[in-house]
C-alpha cells in the first residue's frame, strides 16, 4: 500500500495541550491505526518534528514516544524540504511570530487558538496566509465533541422549533497555588504573557455559537479578576493581573430570530454539574443540556407543568424528566477527528472550514468582550472582510 509522508512542524509539544492531545491523541493515534486512508486508496504518514525551548523536556517526550526527530531550532525546522505543515501550541504571546515565520517558508499552518494577541495581528496573519496561498486552519475542538455534534444534529434536524435562548456555564475552581499546585499554568494569570480567561474561552464561544446557531453580533461582557494573588511553578507568589471570570451576554443571528446567548466562564467556581462545560438551548419545541459528552433533551409534548410554590419543598426530580440523545455513531477524539480533517485539506484538498480567519473572529469577539467590560456597554460585532 502506497504511504505519503507529511512532515509536520509540533511547536510547544511539551506543554499540556500539544503533548496530550495533538501528539498523542492525534498524530500518534493515527499512526498507530496505521495511517490515515486516503481517496486514492493510499495511506498519509504524519511525520512529527518537535520543537521547543528546553532540549531536556524535547530529548524526554521523544524517548517516551519513540520519536527521534526534534530540535530547538524553529528555522531550520521550517527550512527542511520535507516539511509541509506547521502546528503551533505555545503561549498565546509567541504565536504571531512563529505563525508569519511559517507562512513566510511557505508552510501550511494549523494552530491552537487564540491566533493572536489582538485582532490586528489575527487579520494580518490571516491575510498573509491567503497572499502566500497556503492552507491554514484553527483548532476548533469542541465542535468535534459527541456532546456538541448531537445539540448540532438537534438543531438541523429542527427539534428546537424558534430557537430562544442559549445558557451556558463554564468552569471549575483552579488552585491559588499556596497550599496545593494549580491546574493551569502561572501565565494563564499574567496580561503581560498573554493570559486571561477571556482571551482564552471567547474564541472558542464564538465558534461554538457561529458554527451551531448563526453568527454572533453582538456581546456585552462583566470580567474580573476574582483571585488576585497566586503562586507560580516554583512556589513564589505573584500578582494575578488577568481576569479569571467572565460573564457574557451575546446577540446570535439565528434563522428567525435573534438568540440571546449567556455564557459564564471561570476558574474560581466550584463545579455542581454533570460536566465542566454545558449548555442549556431552549426553544419553543424544546429544550436540550449538552456537555462535551452528553446531550439530554426535552420536547414539548413531554415538558411537564411544575407549579411555583415557595412555601412547600418540591418533590419533582427535573433532572429525570430528561431524556438521553443516543450516540447514533461512533465518535472518536476531537482532536484528532479534526486533524484528519486538516491533513485531508492539505493533501486532497477537500474543502475546510475553520480558517485564520475564523481564529480572527474569536479574536476579534474577546477583544470586544473586554472592551465592553472596561466600558460598560453592549457592542456590535463588526463583519471581518477578507
Amino acid at each position: 500500500m502506497t504511504r505519503t509522508t507529511v512532515g509536520i512542524v509540533l511547536n510547544g509539544v511539551t506543554g499540556r495541550m500539544g503533548l496530550r492531545q495533538h501528539l498523542v491523541r492525534s498524530l500518534l493515534a493515527i499512526r498507530a491505526q496505521g495511517g490515515l486512508p486516503l481517496a486514492d486508496g493510499s495511506r498519509l504518514w504524519p511525520h512529527p518534528v518537535l520543537v521547543g525551548r528546553s532540549e531536556a523536556k524535547l530529548r524526554a517526550v521523544a524517548e517516551e514516544h519513540g520519536l527521534t526527530d526534534w530540535t530547538t531550532d524553529l528555522s531550520a525546522a521550517l527550512a527542511r524540504p520535507d516539511v509541509q505543515i506547521y502546528f503551533d501550541a505555545q503561549v498565546t504571546s509567541a504565536r504571531s511570530k512563529a505563525l508569519r515565520m511559517a507562512i513566510e517558508a511557505g508552510k501550511h499552518v494549523y494552530t491552537e487558538k487564540p491566533i493572536a494577541e489582538d485582532l490586528s495581528a489575527a487579520v494580518e496573519l490571516a491575510e498573509l496566509a491567503d497572499a502566500a496561498g497556503i492552507k491554514h486552519g484553527v483548532v476548533q475542538d469542541k465542535l468535534f465533541l459527541p456532546g456538541l455534534r448531537k445539540l448540532d444534529r438537534l438543531v438541523r434536524s429542527g427539534f428546537f422549533g424558534r430557537i430562544l435562548s442559549i445558557r451556558g456555564e463554564f468552569g471549575y475552581w483552579v488552585f491559588e497555588g499556596d497550599w496545593q499546585a494549580a491546574q493551569r499554568p502561572s501565565w494563564n494569570y499574567r496580561t503581560a504573557d498573554g493570559g486571561g480567561i477571556t482571551a482564552d474561552m471567547f474564541p472558542h464561544w464564538h465558534y461554538v455559537l457561529e458554527q451551531i446557531f448563526g453568527p454572533v453580533t453582538a456581546v456585552t461582557a462583566r470580567v474580573a479578576t476574582h483571585i488576585e494573588r497566586r503562586w507560580d511553578e516554583d512556589g513564589q507568589p505573584y500578582d494575578a493581573t488577568a481576569d479569571d471570570a467572565a460573564y457574557g451576554l451575546f446577540e446570535v443571528a439565528g434563522p428567525d430570530s435573534t438568540i440571546i446567548a449567556a455564557i459564564n466562564s471561570s476558574w474560581a467556581v466550584r463545579v455542581n454539574r454533570d460536566e465542566l462545560v454545558e449548555f442549556q438551548v431552549d426553544g419553543t419545541h424544546g429544550s436540550a443540556v449538552a456537555g462535551l459528552h452528553h446531550c439530554r433533551i426535552q420536547p414539548r409534548a413531554a415538558t411537564p407543568k411544575p407549579v411555583w410554590n415557595p412555601d412547600v419543598a418540591t418533590s419533582d426530580r427535573f433532572r429525570e424528566q430528561w431524556q438521553e440523545v443516543p450516540d447514533n455513531a461512533e465518535f472518536d477524539n476531537g482532536f484528532k477527528a479534526q486533524w484528519e480533517l486538516f491533513l485531508r485539506h492539505v493533501v486532497e484538498g477537500v474543502p475546510y472550514t475553520w480558517d485564520l480567519w475564523a481564529g480572527a473572529r474569536g479574536v476579534q469577539l474577546a477583544e470586544l468582550g473586554l472592551r465592553s467590560s472596561r466600558e460598560g456597554v453592549r457592542l456590535e460585532v463588526p463583519e471581518l472582510r477578507r
